[in-house]
């Protein structure tokens, strides 16, 4: 199985949480690959993932199954040569929109699950994975608010969350989805830029189950769980926003204690990665 990560530094306590997670459902081989990136822009220094992150993910992943790996790209040069310059200075990170060069790096394979670092793994995912995509560009599940304010058909919820999607590059570049999606992100300011260009241009697209990213509250069946924002109407109307990695908040904000297993590896890692 290919699973993807895009980000700079910041996405390190996540990245070890939700690779730490697939671990646990699944005895295929996990090829990790971690785009990131090293540029200073005017917003502050933008520091790649680090190579000893990367080197334990490698160690870990073959502890367990020695044709796994985990790899980092740079994506530098192709980010300066794109750049999303209409959204450089959004509340979203540029390497949020990292994902969309995926399509230029040939080392990458054709079938790919892209996550976010929020996202954590449940339940043997091996069904979402290797599900049919022939002919469609990329595959993932409605976002939870913003399938009923966003949408192409008024009559239908296709506007899909960005955080949990199997990507087909072969077909991705066959229709021209992720270069298109970059020259709008360069010409055009936009609320979360990569996910409302891939909602806005992809043509090709395949609804999925909520259990494959669940982005409110978890159920039996949830498979992958998406740690986003999310609105909280008792005992007043109010935003609540927890990571995996808030290990406290996880558990008294959210009452969730279904990942103290791996929460307390990712905890011993950190400490000795960091000193």
């Amino acid at each position: 199985m290919n699973v993807l990560y895009c980000g700079d530094k910041n996405i390190e306590d996540g990245l070890v949480i939700s690779v730490l997670s697939l671990l646990k459902h699944t005895s295929e081989p996990l090829n990790i690959f971690v785009m990131t990136m090293d540029l200073k822009l005017k917003t502050g220094r933008v520091s790649p993932v680090s190579l000893e992150t990367i080197r334990y993910l490698d160690n870990r992943l073959k502890r367990q199954n020695d044709k796994s790996s985990a790899v980092r790209i740079d994506a530098t040069e192709l980010f300066c040569a794109a750049p999303p310059l209409a959204n450089m200075e959004t509340r979203f990170t540029p390497c949020c929109m990292l994902r969309l060069y995926a399509d230029q790096v040939s080392d990458i394979p054709e079938r790919i699950l892209y996550l976010d670092n929020d996202v954590v793994c449940r339940k043997d995912f091996s069904s979402f994975y290797h599900q049919e995509i022939s002919g469609c560009e990329l595959a993932g599940v409605p976002d939870y608010y913003g399938k009923w304010f966003f949408r192409k058909n008024l009559f239908h919820m296709d506007y899909m969350n960005s955080g949990v999607l199997l990507l087909n590059l072969a077909c991705i570049r066959e229709t021209g989805l992720f270069a298109r999606c970059r020259v709008l992100c360069s010409a055009k300011k936009m609320f979360m830029p990569d996910q409302s260009a891939i909602n806005k241009l992809a043509d090709h697209k395949k609804l999925c189950p909520r259990a494959y990213n669940e982005q409110r509250r978890l159920h039996e069946e949830t498979v992958f769980q998406h740690f986003t924002t999310s609105f909280r109407f008792f005992p007043w109307v109010h935003t609540l926003t927890v990571k995996p990695w808030q290990i406290e908040q996880v558990h008294e904000k959210l009452k969730l204690h279904e990942y103290d297993d791996i929460l307390q590896e990712y905890t011993a890692v950190m400490t000795e990665l960091r000193g």
